[in-house]
């Protein structure tokens, strides 16, 4: 059997268009579908034989499919037109559900000009269109009514810090953040920065509890290559990575004597010296920093200098605990249920009565962080759309109830102080500090700090 030219021409094409990721489809100048290729079988559900010599109003596409022309005569604006490109539609597939595709098309002539069909080019922009959805939501919570640069509150406190911010970041003065573990220190840095002058510079943080003293200093002020065993390489320090732009010295409370008396360097003449080198370096950053701690305190036992306490607190802001802002407590609420169930696709979309008294009584030794695990930890015990009191960490409770869907008799039952149910939460988990913590509703860092606080061992025992 011999193959023409023709023949074996039509073949290649053939593959080709039965191999596109794309959808393809021709149709008739009255809308009749004459072809499919595998690609378009797979995103309608047709099969090519339920589609071939129908009507393209099948696909009941909200665009170009299904409508006509005003004062023409064909199915299609295709052919009124001649051209599609880029235009997004919303098909709908065999068993009914939105398809929304990007569409390309054109019409098509034979020798002598005249139109004999049409071919449409679609792609899935399922994906695409999903997260478009959870951007334009996010950026809705964003703009929330009651909410300040992406922070949340409109009460009295939280009101007369949104002023603070927007007066601070007019400054190029040092500006220092006083709150509780959890209050949102960093975001009020960060909307600091956006606001401020130096918005299109860095914003580089730093956490001073998270390091020891010696990898702390080259953090901060970077080291040249053979400062110290495994200094492999000159490093850049995170004050000069921040050139032009603010930096965030998280927990400066934790900052040991010897790097204070270094920042103080920085402040006072504006230029860092790398580890191990003595050449310096000019540098032109914005100090933000914040700590939960007590400086007036932590300066009359010597453990911070007050020289670095004027030079950081020109402006000082003070954060309140979620405790003395009650009333943003069912804002917030709101706002994390909407966002995690963008995250997570439940369809969880609020909280019962009973819950949010619960939420809205309790104290809070966490803050805001400690708000929104328990928020995280009630979306995955609930099965429904409501948020239950059951479903919430004993901790805010009282109940005893297990930690998790499938256990049982490992409830922690929440009495006494702070300090006996850091001891509990650790007695029930064996002494893991990240299920203690996850028990607790705080974070790992929080749990560490009190139990550094109440002097509580964790070995194989637990003591205090």
């Amino acid at each position: 059997m011999t193959i023409t030219f023709d023949e074996e021409y039509s073949q290649y094409w053939q593959t080709v268009i039965q191999t596109m990721v794309d959808g393809l489809m021709i149709v008739d100048p009255e809308g009749i579908i004459l072809s499919v290729n595998n690609a378009f079988e797979h995103l309608t559900g047709y099969k090519q034989g339920e589609l071939v010599g129908q009507s393209c109003e099948i696909l009941k596409c909200n665009t170009c499919f299904g409508t006509r022309a005003r004062g023409g005569e064909r199915h299609c604006e295709l052919f009124k037109n001649g051209l599609v490109r880029h235009s997004r539609c919303i098909l709908q597939t065999k068993d009914g559900r939105p398809l929304h595709v990007l569409k390309n098309a054109a019409i098509l002539k034979d020798n002598d000009g005249e139109v004999v069909g049409a071919v449409e080019n679609l792609a899935d922009c399922t994906e695409l269109v999903a997260k478009d959805q959870i951007i334009s939501s996010l950026r809705q919570e964003l703009s929330i009514q009651d909410s300040f640069q992406g922070i949340i509150g409109k009460s009295t406190p939280m009101r007369q810090v949104f002023d603070l911010i927007g007066s601070a970041s007019q400054s190029d003065a040092p500006v220092i953040i006083y709150g509780e573990s959890g209050t949102g220190k960093e975001l009020v840095a960060a909307a600091i920065h956006r606001l401020g002058s130096r918005s299109k510079g860095p914003f580089i943080k730093v956490n001073c509890a998270a390091l020891n003293e010696s990898l702390l200093e080259s953090e901060l002020f970077g080291h040249v290559k053979g400062a110290f065993t495994g200094a492999e390489r000159t490093r850049v320090g995170r004050f000069e990575a921040a050139n032009h732009g603010d930096i965030f010295l998280d927990e400066i409370g934790d900052l040991p004597l010897s790097t204070q008396v270094k920042l103080l360097r920085v402040l006072q003449e504006k230029e860092i010296e790398k580890v191990g080198d003595h050449r310096p370096i000019t540098v032109d950053v914005r100090v933000l920093s914040a700590t939960n701690k007590d400086l007036q305190t932590l300066m009359e036992e010597g453990r911070f200098r007050d020289d670095l306490f004027y030079r950081i607190g020109v402006i000082p802001i003070y954060l309140p605990p979620l405790r003395e802002r009650r009333e943003d407590i069912h804002l917030l609420i709101d706002s994390f249920i909407k966002r995690i169930r963008l995250k997570t696709q439940k369809p969880i979309a609020s909280m019962d009565r009973g819950a949010l008294g619960l939420l809205e009584n309790y104290d809070w030794p966490g803050n805001v962080r400690e708000l929104i695990n328990a928020i995280e930890y009630a979306f995955v015990l609930c099965s429904g759309d409501e948020i239950k009191p059951e479903h919430l960490p004993v901790t805010l409770t009282g109940n005893s109830r297990p930690l998790s869907v499938g256990e049982s008799n490992l409830g922690m039952q929440v009495k006494g102080d702070d300090r006996g149910r850091m001891i509990e939460a650790l007695k029930r988990t064996g002494g893991n500090k990240s299920e203690a913590a996850r028990l607790l509703g705080i974070s790992r860092v929080t749990l560490w700090k009190r139990l550094k606080k109440y002097e509580i061992q964790v070995d194989r025992r637990i003591r205090g």
